[in-house]
């Protein structure tokens, strides 16, 4: 006597909403079902039990639909849609982020759904009344809606329901009587479990497997989807850059030009000091705006354009340390002679600029006086390179925003913010990885990490 229509076309697939549709649906399809046998075909029936079960599932849902209200539908939908498909370490996640209540609460709803179900084929029959098939109707709901291990639970669950409605119910004399419960179970009985077992484990494998794939499918999408994003803004910002750098050189010009000729033209004769203040002031800020000119344009360089070769890991440092300002406030950690020789594929130009923004920028945060460490390191397939800087630390506001194009932290005409943008931008395309480790008034370590092979060549 179970009834699943589907879901509402405003209801995400494998949402909380979802479920509370369907359940929503399934409490109307029963009590159409009930009133059909009663009104129409006139079944004898134990109608009381059969209503009081309908009445459980829609007050468990009234009670769900106002959980749902108070937890907000944004973050429901959110965790809900990160629950199936997740590994030892990732569910250990899931539950930190709060999602585990939610796949708790959605498979404790369904374990109700399966007793209620099995409730009212004991009431109705049995394993022979017809609507025995909705078994397989929650299996497939819970197979996309939570994980692998949830979903084989609920597989247990309506086994043993099943087992339970196949030898013992309440006979009815439409759908051919009921069993003997004082007898033990016939060789036609053992037959329906076993079908009935296979069946129910066939649907949770495949469709389990292809909730999983689908959602795997999904998440790649979006990664490319933002990696193409990120490609577009890089390219808007490039593009910027190089038409600002080149605008705004001739007019610079021309002020460097006219400022030396009134500098000249001045010299010898009475004037007031502040004039010459003046004229030193114009030359300074003409000298910072040169130098930001020369960012710009680095950062409107195509570093990824550079051909991918042989290199290693103490070639690459050295490189490094080669386009550094102050060596001497920068102390190289010696890793072994393993770590040293180790062979990488990349663009050998494009990775040390990388790693020596990461040093200017450690450079700057350290003060005059402060020193910054450069340590490598061999991860497996991966290797680090940790650049750890003696500064005041990052508070946890501006760790989430380091890396966003034009923020900085720097005092103005020292950066653009566009540094750190264009490293995490070279490092994710080589298939590696920009992580902070910051506290405040103990300084901050940037870790690059990068595969060793060329990501296509890689095993």
């Amino acid at each position: 006597m179970r009834f699943i229509w589907p879901a509402l076309p405003s209801a995400r697939v494998g949402s909380s909403s979802w479920l509370l549709h369907l359940r929503s649906f399934a409490v109307a399809g029963q009590l159409a079902t009930i009133l059909f046998a009663l009104l129409v075909i006139g079944v004898d029936l134990p109608y009381g039990p059969l209503l009081s079960l309908v009445g459980l599932t829609a007050v468990t849902n009234l009670v769900y639909w106002v959980w749902l209200r108070r937890t907000g539908p944004e973050t429901s939908e959110a965790i809900a849609e990160s629950i199936p498909e997740r590994s030892d370490r990732e569910l250990a996640q899931v539950e930190r982020d709060g999602s585990w209540e939610i796949q708790s609460i959605a498979l404790g709803l369904m374990l109700l759904d399966l007793a209620t179900l099995t409730a009212m084929l004991y009431f109705s029959g049995g394993a022979s009344n017809p609507f025995s098939f909705f078994y397989f109707v929650n299996l497939a709901v819970g197979c996309v809606m939570l994980n692998p291990r949830a979903a084989w639970l609920l597989t247990v669950a309506a086994s043993v329901g099943y087992a339970f409605v196949l030898r013992w119910s309440v006979p009815v004399e439409e759908l051919g009587g009921g069993v003997d419960a004082t007898q033990p179970y016939d060789l036609r009985s053992i037959g329906l479990m076993l079908a009935f077992v296979t069946c129910a484990s066939v649907v949770t494998y495949f469709v389990t497997r292809t909730t999983g794939m689908l959602r795997s499918r999904e998440r790649q999408l979006r990664e490319n989807q933002l990696a193409q994003a990120a490609d577009r803004k890089l390219e808007s910002l490039t593009t910027l850059a190089a038409g600002a750098a080149h605008e705004l050189a001739t007019p610079l010009s021309t002020i460097d030009v006219v400022a030396r000729e009134l500098t000249r033209h001045l010299e010898g004769v009475d004037k007031p000091e502040t004039v010459d203040e003046d004229l030193r002031l114009i030359d300074h800020q003409l000298d910072l705006c040169r130098h930001i000119l020369e960012r710009m344009r680095g950062a409107a360089g195509d570093t990824m354009a550079q051909q991918w070769y042989q290199t290693t890991v103490g070639d690459l440092i050295d490189a490094t340390l080669e386009g550094v300002r102050d060596p001497h406030r920068v102390e190289v950690v010696d890793g072994t002679e393993d770590v040293e020789a180790k062979t990488l594929w990349m663009p050998e130009e494009a990775v040390a600029h990388a790693i020596r923004n990461l040093i200017h920028n450690g450079l700057d945060a350290s003060g005059t006086e402060g020193r910054v460490h450069v340590e490598s390191r061999l991860d497996g397939k991966q290797v680090q390179f940790i650049v750890t800087d003696q500064g005041q630390g990052m508070t946890d506001e501006v760790l989430g925003r380091i890396g966003d194009p034009f923020f900085t932290t720097k005092e103005p005409g020292r950066g653009i913010g566009l540094g750190l943008y264009l490293t995490r931008n070279v490092v994710s395309q080589m298939g590696g990885s920009l992580n902070f480790r910051s506290t405040p008034n103990e300084g901050t370590s940037a870790v690059v990490t990068l595969p060793v092979a060329k990501p296509e060549l890689a095993p």
